[in-house]
Order: structure tokens, then sequence, then C-alpha cells
């Protein structure tokens, strides 16, 4: 898999990934990175809960997660996220274990478990190449 990230101007920062383009910026007209990382996390518990319900029949319009991350004070690090599954009153008591079972499956938080290395290096790129 390979990202082309560019710098179109500003502070903007775009990912492209075959036809899709991911806009980041630092001054508030797009997620930052760091927010879109972090929704990245919500939004892949998200996608579980969701496949979850469907392959039970269960409605989805009044789920909702609500993620909250908690900083250390003295680090600024992120030290504790919280995902908050909110289901509606009549959400099966069964199944409620389960859907907890399902966010935990998301790929992004398993790849925090045990996170990647990173390889960062610079290349040449020869202009006449590119044209």
């Amino acid at each position: 898999m390979e990202f082309e990230i560019v710098f179109p101007g500003g502070a903007q920062v775009d990912a492209h990934m075959g036809g899709l383009v991911v806009t980041t910026d630092q001054d508030g007209s797009a997620p930052s990175p760091f927010q879109l990382f972090l929704a990245s996390m919500g939004t892949c518990a998200g996608i579980y809960v969701v496949s979850f319900c469907q392959q039970r029949g269960l409605p989805t319009d009044n789920i909702r997660i609500v993620q909250r991350v908690n900083h250390n004070p003295m680090t600024h690090m992120v030290e504790n996220v919280e995902l908050d599954i909110q289901v509606p009153p009549d959400f099966p008591e069964q199944y409620k274990a389960a859907v907890i079972r399902s966010a935990e499956l998301c790929a992004v938080k398993k790849h925090l478990e045990n996170p990647p290395t990173f390889n960062v290096h610079t290349s040449v790129v020869n202009p006449t190449l590119e044209a």
C-alpha cells in the first residue's frame, strides 16, 4: 500500500491513496493529522459495531460511539482512549458484551497495541522522470 503525501499550499497537507484524497491542515479548515489519527480509532471501532449489528439485523440509527481522549498533563501525550458505545434502551441485553468485543477487533487499536517500526529517509527525484 502506498500513499502520496503532497503540499498544495499553506498549512495544508494531503494524502492521496488510490482515487481518494484526505486533506489535513493546522489552521482549522480541515482536521489536523493528529485529529484524523484519533478519529481513525473511533471510526474503525464503528465499522466493527456496524458490521456486528448488520449481521444480526439490529438497527444502528440510534447507536453512537463517544470517544474520549485523555492526555497526561505533564507530557501532553495521549494516556487513555475511552470508547463509549451508546445503545438505545431496546438494544438486546445479550448483545451488549458482544458489541464491545466487536469494537475491540478494530485494526487501528491492534496496530497501536503492537506498533509498526518507522523508517524515515530522503530520496532524490529526477525531475525528467516525473514529466
